[in-house]
């Protein structure tokens, strides 16, 4: 079978198309004919190492020291058609059009097969959406699960303002079109180019960050979830009314500390963490899809043997919600 290859880190080049051996799913596993797949920032980060320094390290302990070992594909999510299933495996047959998310222990997204297990330990694994083409559902188990997991950590009431920072990207625009079914009246923050796509997706108003600061705007809300981690940590904190909470995805040991003391000597809330994707939240994301309440937002699409020029272009930082890959 065909799969993009990862042969050591550095620029998008060292992503190369070879021919691999096709798996065998064991009697636990499903094997899926991949249909689509899709390009984050995160696997541009994996495949460049242009991490923080902690994460870097802790990045080449596992993979590999000098060049990727453990793992040789990258890809996290996917969306595709079961060929086969193990003897053990009761909850997929074959010709189930399924999405999933491998997790980061798995990977392994750019190639036409893939092996999963019938009930993931790390990743999640449901069928996907009947209204849904393979492109539109390839990009819900990793970005929207994060986006669903950080709208419920805010605890959105009716009537609430909801800021989202990064509305624009792979889970922003997946935590606008959340923050509003929860009842939330939404800003979104992006480029110039992406707030015509932002209020299409339901934001109520939305601030171009290259032409104002929305910490200085004297704006407050009940939510501010930071996607991509770049606001002003104090002026954040200004604009969140009392008892209102900050979500950082991905922050700094310093805001780390700072948020902690704030959350203990006020009324306002900080809040960090990952998420931890279940199977049973992806049924819940697919729920919210068929009741046509989500929609993914899709950029452009590549065929597989131009992920290195899909690679190249996100790290454009250009964009607009979900750069795919088109298996064939």
């Amino acid at each position: 079978m065909k799969a993009i290859v990862w042969t050591k880190y550095g620029p998008p080049e060292v992503l190369q198309l070879k021919e691999v051996e096709k798996p065998t799913p064991k009697d636990n596993e499903i094997l899926v004919k991949i249909h689509a797949t899709t390009v984050t920032s995160g696997d541009c980060e994996q495949r460049s190492l242009k991490l923080p320094i902690r994460f870097r390290l802790l990045m080449r302990l596992y993979i590999g020291l000098r060049k990727p070992k453990r793992i040789t594909s990258l890809g996290m999510e996917l969306a595709g058609e079961i060929e086969s299933v193990g003897k053990d495996v009761k909850l997929f047959k074959k010709g189930d059009q399924v999405f999933a998310a491998t997790g980061f222990v798995g990977m392994g997204t750019y190639a036409e097969y893939i092996c999963l297990l019938e009930e993931p330990e790390d990743g999640v694994l449901a069928l996907k959406p009947i209204n849904m083409t393979y492109e539109e559902a390839a990009p819900v188990p990793v970005g929207g699960l994060e986006a669903l997991h950080y709208i419920r950590q805010g605890n959105i009431q009716s009537g609430q303002k909801v800021l989202i920072n990064g509305a624009g990207g792979t889970i922003g625009t997946y935590a606008v079109q959340l923050a509003k079914y929860f009842g939330g009246e939404v800003t979104g923050v992006g480029s110039t180019m992406k707030l015509d796509m932002i209020r299409s997706i339901g934001a109520d108003k939305v601030i171009d960050y290259t032409q104002e600061d929305f910490t200085k705007s004297g704006e407050t809300y009940d939510f501010i979830l930071d996607v991509v981690s770049k606001s002003s940590f104090s002026g954040s904190i200004r604009s969140l009314k009392q008892n209102g909470s900050y979500l950082i995805a991905n922050p700094r040991l310093s805001q780390k500390v700072r948020g902690r003391r704030i959350s203990k000597k006020s009324t306002k809330k900080v809040m960090f963490g990952a998420a931890h994707p279940k199977t049973e939240d992806l049924i819940y994301f697919k729920e919210l899809v068929e009741a046509g309440k989500i929609k993914s937002v899709i950029d452009r699409s590549y065929p597989l043997e131009q992920t290195a020029e899909a690679h190249r272009y996100v790290e454009t930082g250009k964009k607009m919600g979900h750069v795919i890959i088109i298996v064939e």
